[in-house]
């Protein structure tokens, strides 16, 4: 409960963190509940308690790398140069809110298209590098600015 009061009560409040809790150790144990059977003992709000779990469970599963080392690789990977990882670290510290909860690589890649001034075979090469389509990286660069 320390973990869950630490992380979550100042988010959605200690209600939601603790039908979460309940909720993925059910889960963990083998024997998954509806998210409705918890809300009826609670008063918390359906889409506060799924943020909740959805953080405690990046939480005990450790969390990913930041977003800038996807930079790093997908950079690596469509042989850019440093001053395009520089500027392309620079927009996605500017679209912090725009990127939240997204794929990390597809991100890095929208990210590093528009540091390269949306070069049409850039935007293949970048998509091919990151693993994800070219409309996926043309969505998330629509998403930020530049």
């Amino acid at each position: 409960m320390a973990l869950v009061r630490r992380h979550i009560y100042g988010l959605e409040g200690l209600s939601a963190g603790a039908v979460a809790a309940l909720w993925l150790a059910a889960r963990d144990l083998g024997e998954p509940r509806p998210l409705g059977d918890f809300l009826k003992c609670s008063k918390a709000d359906k889409s506060a308690v799924r943020r909740a779990a959805w953080r405690l469970d990046e939480l005990v599963r450790g969390r990913r790398p930041p977003l800038e080392d996807y930079v790093k690789i997908v950079a690596a990977r469509a042989g850019l140069p440093a001053p395009v990882v520089r500027r392309a670290l620079e927009i996605l510290e500017g679209n912090r809110r725009a990127v939240l909860g997204r794929n990390p690589w597809v991100l890095a890649a929208a990210a590093l298209w528009l540091a390269t001034y949306k070069e049409y075979g850039m935007l293949i090469r970048l998509a091919e590098a990151a693993g994800t389509t070219v409309e996926a990286v043309k969505n998330a660069a629509r998403r930020m600015r530049a």
